[in-house]
């Protein structure tokens, strides 16, 4: 009789982890859509609980190369029709926080809006530069941004394609000479007709009399100029390091005339960044555990750098998961209810705390 319980506990523990690594896979290639896009639309007392559909071509959200291997994939990325502008608005609208972003994106719609209708209408325009910069902590929602606003030149007819392609320093540069430039024209190939951004961008500045990031800005910057009527560059990482960067060359200084700051969440976005977590993987919390989940964030909160924003709030509800897993392995019996349920126990447990401190 103790096997067979044994058994059960141990069959269900490997059920209630495979659901985790589920959620956890799609959490990561949907962090965008997870934090601060739209809730799913089924909520936790009309849908049972189950691993979240896999969306097609999922990206990651942390850094990436997205360099396309074929002619294919390009000619695939162009196939993709403009979104209704109305919709990629109420989509940004719909984001938690980032009120200044928000605000500094519609007035660069609509002044790209004017300025297409003055084009259409024979009237007189000035050269409009597109590419950002985007300064702030980890976690605070750029990369999201940066590909909502690929979708959304391509809304306004300014790129043909609205692709998002992604890279560091590790996808420009190259260790010999002469093929930093290669590679780099690689993945502007890749970004033509949509967005290119770089994420950590000031760790292109040369580091030795050797090292070859300034041959990635130089072709960059001849890039942005040959290719500015279907190419924006965005740049990206914390606050002081870009405006160093900028300034560190003419060039960049000339082209990058669009800041964005993204403040770091405040406890109580970060909470509601959490309850939309719950929703959109079937959770619900505990009526103690709301007070919990804040208190928690609050203190992991106080050091935003580490903490990682909405990245932490990610963190934090997959450790939550695995204590709830851990708590219902030793039940008898699991119902519906038990597997929605996270309770104050199950967060004191993810952060290494007791019920008494």
């Amino acid at each position: 009789m103790k096997r067979r319980n044994d058994d059960r506990k141990d069959q269900l523990i490997a059920q209630q982890l495979d659901v985790i690594r589920t959620m956890t896979e799609n959490n990561l290639s949907h962090m965008g859509g997870d934090f601060w896009g739209t809730p799913a639309a089924p909520s936790p007392e009309t849908m049972a609980p189950k691993a979240p559909d896999k969306a097609p071509a999922p990206e990651k959200p942390e850094k990436q190369s997205a360099v396309p291997t074929d002619d294919a994939a390009r000619e695939a990325a162009a196939e993709i029709p403009p979104e209704k502008i109305e919709d990629l608005q109420a989509e940004l609208d719909g984001y938690i926080g980032l009120g200044a972003v928000k605000q500094e994106v519609r007035n660069l719609i609509n002044l790209v809006t004017v300025y297409r209708l003055r084009k259409e209408n024979g009237l007189p325009t000035t050269d409009l530069s597109l590419h950002m910069v985007f300064s702030g902590n980890p976690g605070t929602g750029k990369t999201t941004v940066a590909r909502l606003m690929a979708r959304i030149y391509h809304s306004l007819g300014i790129l043909s394609k609205g692709q998002l392609v992604e890279v560091d320093r590790s996808g420009l540069v190259a260790g010999y000479v002469g093929q930093t430039a290669i590679k780099t024209r690689k993945v502007i190939d890749s970004a033509l007709g949509g967005v290119l951004f770089i994420d950590e961008a000031y760790a292109l500045n040369g580091r030795s009399e050797n090292d070859f990031g300034q041959e990635a800005i130089d072709t960059i910057l001849k890039a942005m100029e040959d290719h500015r009527d279907d190419l924006v560059v965005i740049v990206a990482g914390y606050d002081g390091l870009m405006d160093d960067f900028i300034h560190s060359n003419p060039g960049l200084e000339s082209r990058f005339n669009r800041f964005l700051h993204f403040d770091d969440y405040t406890p109580e976005e970060l909470l509601q960044i959490f309850e939309r977590q719950c929703e959109k993987g079937c959770y619900t919390l505990a009526e103690d555990a709301r007070e919990t989940v804040k208190d928690a964030l609050e203190e992991a909160s106080a050091d935003a750098v580490s903490f990682g924003n909405a990245r932490g709030v990610r963190n934090l509800f997959e450790k939550i998961l695995t204590a709830q897993a851990n708590r219902l392995a030793a039940m008898e019996t699991v119902g519906r209810e038990d597997l929605m349920r996270l309770t104050s126990a199950d967060v004191l447990a993810a952060c290494k705390k007791t019920p008494e401190a």
